[in-house]
C-alpha cells in the first residue's frame, strides 16, 4: 500500500513515542507498572500512535526498517483499539521492555539514513 505521509515525519513520529514509553516506565518494574493506571494509559497511548505511524509507512516500512516485524506493529495497534479489554499486561510489558528499544535503534538508523540522502536537517 503506497503511502501519502512523508517516511521522515512518520519515523519522527514513531521515536518520538519511543522516547515517551522509555520516559514514563523510567524506574518501574513490571508491577509498579501494573499499579499505575496513568501510565499505563500513558504507554498504550503511544503505543498505538507508533503503530498508526507504521500504518502510515505503508509498503516503505521494511523498506527502511527492514528488520522489524510491521505486520505484528500494526497488529498490537488494532489489538489496542478494538480488544482493549483482552490485552494482557505482560504483552505490553514486554514490548516496552524488549521491542521498543530494538525499534528506536532501528528507526534511528534509518532517520540518520533518510536525512543523510534528503539533505533535510530539521528532524
Amino acid at each position: 500500500m503506497p503511502s501519502r505521509h512523508d517516511p521522515l515525519d512518520c519515523l519522527a513520529d514513531i521515536l518520538e513515542n519511543v522516547e515517551r514509553i522509555e520516559a514514563y516506565v523510567a524506574g518501574l518494574d513490571r508491577n509498579a507498572f501494573e499499579r499505575d493506571g496513568r501510565t499505563r494509559d500513558a504507554v498504550e497511548r503511544c503505543l498505538e500512535r507508533i503503530c498508526e505511524a507504521a500504518f502510515r509507512l505503508g509498503d516503505a516500512a521494511p523498506k527502511l526498517v527492514p528488520d522489524q516485524p510491521w505486520p505484528d506493529i500494526r497488529g498490537l495497534g488494532n489489538r489496542l483499539r478494538h480488544a482493549y479489554d483482552r490485552i494482557n499486561l505482560d504483552v505490553i510489558w514486554n514490548a516496552v521492555r524488549s521491542e521498543v528499544p530494538k525499534l528506536a535503534a532501528d528507526v534511528r538508523l534509518a532517520l540518520q539514513r533518510l536525512q543523510h540522502d534528503s539533505g533535510r536537517s530539521e528532524i
